[in-house]
């Protein structure tokens, strides 16, 4: 007879078997498993109450360049003994032999299984069993329950929160992916690990992009085949292999299914030091995108969807909306695709104001910028000639240093060291090359009591201090000072500076989120929680300059700050009921409500962590002490040890934050009720093979946090 933990250790093990032969991969061995000629599975998307899309990709190893014909059958039993469709279709050669299909005419929450098949020599080679489900009718009211996460990097990292998502077997209506299915990078050090298991080789790398230099160098996926090959490496995984399996997936994208942090059809790797507009590469990450997530983006009535006809950028449209009977209204949107830039240009030259005096006596902010960090002169001015040509020299020497050569870089610093330039920047960069004697008699400028000095807000201020960087530009800028601009700006170029989401689709969300539907979710691939570093009343972080309340990241709503409280402004004033977003992308769990204005009431909001990518501790970490910073700094302190702690503290809406696990969070809709579980592994487990251990082994490396979700607040329970 079993002891009790014996007998539990037992069923446990096998309760896992069963979920891996049932809904997942057979076993290779099997002279009957057709995993050689379906090496990605099958995967279900975009469930609807009356429709879903099946997705399969087969190929003949033997054969690679032929169309494979196909016979999809779906049905109602899990034996298939009472067929719903029964059709051939053919995964063409043209689109990498993956062939998606919209299946209609089917009923409303019902579960179904499908399967595919292709002969071979006179034998059939069946795909593993998929199991999907269609959303509940329009007016139904029936509880609904989903997992929501995304960040997904395959290299050096293993899938352990899918597998406990496997592991716990959750009745589930879907799975929304929140962005970053893929990463473009074969090992960019700055943040991939790597293994010798957990690898992307391009098949043609002489069409990859080459970034970096020397030990550092990696590639970056330029052509449809690199796209492709990302796509083939993580859907080889066989545990994403079975979650698809089990789920229909709800997917949009966010920068990595392109190129890190992207607008548009931008890049930003060169941070400045050239443009980088890649149109062709852009509609192969889409194309790439299209064939091998299953979704329908092309309004196909039924039968095999046409990938190549599903527009590309700059045409592409991928948010969409789903009904889940009365109490779900799910509103997918695409953050990435119409986007404008940064505010702050990465080449951006710290000297340069840009709110000058006039303006901000306008707005009347001038009397907070009257101190001397904030005064300014004309470059241009004759009595300057001297200031201005060191400035120049020092840019071009900088900029060649950088990478750009010297006409470049003399190009540049004419673009940019000129006009208004704040004496904050501009008199440390003359003293500097004084002491070098490089420039002699290109003395620091007055702050005060010179004709022609004044005060405004110039990029040092918002913490832009080099060439070239992300510091001051993508990351941890200075919030008040950005605020401010952001507002300004915002005001003189008619919205355009922050418009997200461009027109068209800020239409179709606001009329969407009218809807009476108990619960309007948004998805957002990039977090609407505020991340806030305020370390202005820390006295023990040194430099004075660091002593202020940063953002940590701008590439996510905080650098549209603007826009974003317009849109939580939109859903107050008009009295939406029971709105939320959730969101992804930094790699940190949180929980918050975010408000429009101070006292005004919030709209809960849910940041899922990563499944695998590097955590926002583990980020910032690296980053500090490439900085220079050392673990026992004060703002190492701050901003990594106490991470979770400055996050809190610097955001009144925060009701939880975790910037040190991985995993993924389950929501339950039951009417005006809603729940939320985070579901989290420490970071420190990413490297482990989880797989190959017992199953209560991972389950006891995971913690649950659970969530009461109301109108305006987020309870933990």
């Amino acid at each position: 007879m079993f002891d009790t933990q014996t007998r539990r250790t037992f069923l446990q093990a096998v309760v896992a078997v069963a979920a891996s032969t049932a809904f997942g991969c057979s076993d290779d061995d099997t002279p009957s498993d057709g995993s050689k000629y379906f090496p990605q599975s099958v995967a279900s998307g975009d469930p609807r109450p009356d429709s879903v899309v099946l997705w399969v990709r087969a190929v003949d190893p033997d054969n690679a360049s032929a169309n494979a014909p196909l016979r999809l059958e779906v049905s109602t039993s899990a034996e298939f003994t009472s067929l719903v469709l029964d059709r051939g279709f053919t995964a063409l050669a043209e689109n990498d032999h993956a062939l998606k299909v919209k299946v209609t005419n089917l009923s409303p929450r019902t579960t179904y299984y499908y399967r595919f098949t292709f002969e071979v020599g006179g034998t059939k080679y069946t795909t593993a069993t998929g199991r999907t489900r269609t959303a509940p009718a329009a007016g139904d009211d029936v509880a609904v329950r989903f997992a929501f996460a995304s960040c997904q990097d395959y290299i050096g990292r293993y899938y352990n929160a899918w597998q406990r998502l496997l592991q716990l077997d959750e009745d589930l209506d879907f799975v929304v992916f929140l962005g970053d299915y893929v990463y473009e990078t074969t090992g960019d050090a700055s943040f991939q690990s790597a293994n010798s298991q957990r690898t992307v080789v391009f098949s043609e790398p002489e069409k990859a992009l080459r970034q970096g230099e020397g030990l550092s160098a990696f590639f970056a996926a330029n052509s449809l085949s690199n796209y492709r090959d990302l796509y083939k490496t993580v859907r080889s995984d066989k545990l994403m292999q079975q979650v698809h399996e089990r789920y229909p997936f709800i997917v949009t994208w966010d920068d990595h299914e392109f190129s890190d942090d992207a607008w548009g059809a931008n890049a930003t790797y060169l941070d400045g030091r050239a443009q980088e507009l890649q149109l062709e590469r852009k509609q192969n990450a889409e194309r790439a995108f299209f064939e091998y997530i299953p979704l329908d983006n092309t309004g196909a009535d039924e039968g095999a969807i046409d990938v190549g006809a599903a527009p590309v950028f700059p045409d592409t449209r991928i948010y969409r909306d789903f009904e889940f009977g009365k109490n779900l209204k799910l509103l997918v949107t695409d953050y990435r695709t119409y986007r404008p830039d940064h505010l702050i240009p990465e080449d951006a030259y710290p000297g340069t104001v840009v709110l000058p005096e006039a303006v901000l006596a306008q707005v009347g902010a001038l009397p907070a910028f009257q101190s001397a960090t904030f005064a300014y002169v004309d470059i241009d001015a004759a009595a300057f000639a001297a200031q201005k040509a060191a400035l120049q020299g020092a840019y071009v020497q900088g900029a060649m240093a950088a990478g750009l050569t010297q006409e470049e870089a003399t190009q540049k610093a004419g673009l940019w060291v000129k006009g208004p330039q704040a004496l904050f920047y501009v008199n440390q960069v003359l003293d500097a090359v004084n002491k070098a004697r490089v420039a002699a008699g290109a003395q620091p400028i007055p702050t005060f009591g010179l004709e022609g000095t004044s005060r405004g807000v110039a990029y040092a201020h918002m913490g832009k201090g080099a060439l070239f960087n992300i510091q001051g530009s993508r990351y941890i800028v200075v919030k008040p000072v950005f605020d401010l601009y952001a507002q300004i700006r915002y005001g003189l170029t008619n919205g355009t500076s922050e418009d997200a989401l461009g027109e068209a689709q800020q239409t179709w969300l606001q009329t969407q989120l009218r809807s009476t539907n108990t619960w309007k979710i948004v998805v957002s691939s990039v977090s609407l929680s505020s991340m806030v570093f305020d370390l202005s009343q820390k006295t023990d972080v040194p430099d004075e300059t660091l002593r202020q309340a940063f953002y940590f990241s701008v590439d996510q709503w905080d650098g549209f700050p603007t826009k974003k409280k317009e849109l939580l402004g939109y859903i107050r004033s008009n009295d939406i009921k029971n709105a939320m977003f959730i969101s992804g992308d930094i790699h940190a769990s949180f929980a918050s409500v975010e408000s429009p204005a101070a006292q005004v009431p919030g709209v809960p909001t849910l940041t899922a962590p990563a499944i695998t990518s590097g955590s926002i501790k583990e980020l910032a970490g690296m980053a500090l002490l490439g900085a220079g910073y050392a673990q026992g700094s004060a703002v190492y302190k701050y901003i990594v040890t106490q991470l979770n702690e400055s996050l809190m503290a610097a955001n009144p809406g925060m009701r939880y934050a975790n910037g040190d696990a991985h995993g993924f969070v389950v929501v339950e809709l039951k009417g005006a009720q809603a729940q939320a579980s985070f579901h989290l592994i420490p970071s420190s487990e990413v490297g482990k093979d989880y797989t190959k251990r017992a199953p209560e082994e991972l389950a006891s490396r995971f913690t649950r946090v659970d969530f009461r979700i109301a109108e305006e607040d987020i309870t933990r329970i």
